[in-house]
């Protein structure tokens, strides 16, 4: 297992236009724009980041609720209240529904990755996943889908720039199937 380089996102010096891994804005999409709806609401999921992948590809995080707003569900990986999007070549999992719509809400302004020094050896950065990159569980292993094999594109706390609502010191994790073509994010808190 290889060791990731903690995160922290800095702030854009203006909106981010091009496909890199990136916090807040609006994505830049690869193909059609799909946006995905919260299965309570109805309403537009909020755009937390987007990360690069293998082969020129994109991973778009979406969740709903934010600030105040609580929606039940949203650290479910098929509960449809989050959606990891990809593209291109990605496909839709059933329990997420799609509209077609280029932008919508977001968490926050553009920020960007940099790697900064680590804070001890509790594991709860934020870290790019990779090949051999395991995340830190907060409440042990949870594998997002079957087959196993799933693999680890990005953990994220709750102390990023702006509030994701991961609960109570979380994290969340996104992941990208064994064949690439499909995502699921969940997360845990303490």
């Amino acid at each position: 297992m290889s060791q990731p380089a903690p995160l922290e996102f800095v702030s854009a010096d203006g909106p981010v236009r091009e496909p890199v891994t990136k916090i807040g804005g609006q994505p830049v999409w690869l193909e059609e724009p799909q946006w995905p709806l919260s299965r309570e609401t109805g309403e537009p999921m909020r755009f937390l980041g987007q990360f690069a992948l293998d082969g020129g590809r994109l991973a778009f995080l979406f969740m709903s609720g934010g600030g105040d707003d609580y929606i039940d569900g949203t650290w479910e990986p098929k509960g449809g209240e989050n959606a990891l999007v990809i593209q291109p070549g990605g496909r839709i999992p059933g329990f997420v529904t799609m509209r077609a719509q280029a932008e919508g809400p977001t968490a926050g302004t553009d920020h960007l990755p940099h790697t900064r020094e680590p804070e001890g050896k509790d594991g709860a950065w934020q870290f790019l996943g990779g090949p051999g990159v395991e995340p830190n569980w907060l409440l042990g292993e949870e594998q997002p889908g079957t087959p196993r094999g799933w693999r680890l594109v990005v953990q994220l706390t709750d102390g990023a720039p702006f509030f994701f609502n991961f609960g109570d010191g979380g994290i969340g994790y996104a992941f990208v199937s064994p064949d690439g073509k499909e995502g699921r994010f969940l997360w845990q808190c303490s």
